[in-house]
């Protein structure tokens, strides 16, 4: 049984004083101003001499040891007793084994897979608290609005998807309703087909707006009682006509 230990750093290891510096005024604002978190490298001492943490490497495992506190990349900020554990040293051994093949170097992401999310699954499994939660709140942030960015743009792209295919519905309705335009009515084909007759005829109209309709007709008898059509004048010189020819008969 001993206690777990976590160890906090600015991470101040740019290469640059003006961008160290602004890093430091930035953990001074946001941590000790209004306690939201900042920008930290963190790390876990439990039995023995060394603190453990996780870093970028491009082969071999990214878990490392050092002395507590004195990180040379890093500015020492202060540390926090997290509880203790139950586990033997040789049981934390084991788990510093198994972190160090399951947390490889290249899988090392500064938002979703770095030293403070190492120092989470660490203490997880030695049954402590996990590290407060501004230690980490920043890279918390930033990889839960690319989750967002990335659901939205995939959303995007069913949605395209869908429209790409109702257009697609939408044509081929066009297009089966243009082709009954020219079917007659009395076809065998269109017997009980009320509505696409009609669906033909609003889309006929629809693409043709300024075509006058046909002349209508009306059925009458004639003297020998059988039904016949005929076609009413479309002119009024027709019509004359017809006039002299009936009275040309009744003389």
């Amino acid at each position: 049984m001993t206690e777990v230990i976590l160890h906090i750093y600015d991470v101040t290891n740019s290469g640059s004083e003006k961008t160290n510096s602004t890093i430091m005024q930035i953990n001074k604002i946001f941590k000790d101003g209004m306690g939201i978190g900042g920008i930290f490298h963190s790390a876990i001492q439990v039995y023995g001499d060394d603190e453990w943490s996780f870093g970028f490497c491009e082969q071999g495992t990214g878990v490392f040891s050092c002395p507590p506190s004195q990180n040379p990349m890093y500015t020492y900020r202060e540390h926090i007793v997290l509880g203790t554990t139950e586990f033997s040293i040789f049981k934390v051994n084991q788990i510093l084994r198994e972190l160090s093949r399951e947390w490889p170097g290249h899988t090392y992401d500064l938002l979703s897979r770095n030293c403070n999310h190492f120092c989470d699954e660490f203490c997880e499994r030695l049954g402590v608290s996990k590290p407060p939660g501004w230690v980490n709140r920043f890279a918390n942030a930033g990889d839960a609005a690319v989750e967002v960015a990335e659901t939205t743009a995939v959303r995007f792209r069913q949605a395209k998807t869908e429209i790409v295919s109702a257009s697609k519905v939408a044509y081929r309705f066009l297009l089966g309703a243009a082709s009954h335009i020219n079917v007659p009515a009395d076809s065998p084909g269109n017997l009980n087909r009320g509505t696409p007759r009609f669906q033909a005829a609003w889309f006929k109209n629809l693409i043709k707006p300024g075509e006058k309709p046909s002349s209508s007709t009306e059925v009458h008898k004639d003297t020998d009682g059988v039904p016949k059509p005929e076609t009413k004048p479309e002119t009024q010189g027709d019509a004359e006509v017809l006039l002299r020819q009936k009275q040309q008969s009744d003389m």
